[in-house]
């Protein structure tokens, strides 16, 4: 997958064979945000406008802009909880942020 950067967000790249153009779409986010171009520099100026549009409206609707997750999240629990999610983690095998990971991703399936 090809992906481009701008802002904190990433777009991905696709190329549409039947009308020859790049297509792409902002990931991580619920907003829908997509574009399109004819070679890598027009997707570059056409995803960077995008997402300077997109923020410009959020302003302008007095809504603040979705941001993707940054994939580091701070916790704080109880040190008991704690010990034991090591604990857990260890006799699985696995480092506590992969075991944890592994917990929230089962546990925000709908």
């Amino acid at each position: 997958m090809n992906t481009m950067k701008y802002k904190g967000y990433t777009a991905q790249m696709d190329f549409d064979a039947e009308d020859k153009i790049l297509v792409g779409k902002v990931l991580d986010i619920k907003d829908i945000i997509v574009f399109h171009a004819e070679s890598v520099h027009e997707f570059e100026t056409a995803f960077h406008t995008a997402i300077d549009d997109y923020i410009a409206a959020c302003e302008k609707l007095r809504q603040k802009p979705e941001k993707p997750a940054s994939g580091r999240l701070m916790l704080r629990v109880n040190p008991q909880i704690h010990a034991a999610a090591i604990r857990k983690a260890a006799h699985e095998g696995q480092s506590l942020n992969k075991w944890a990971e592994r917990v929230l991703e089962k546990a925000s399936r709908p």
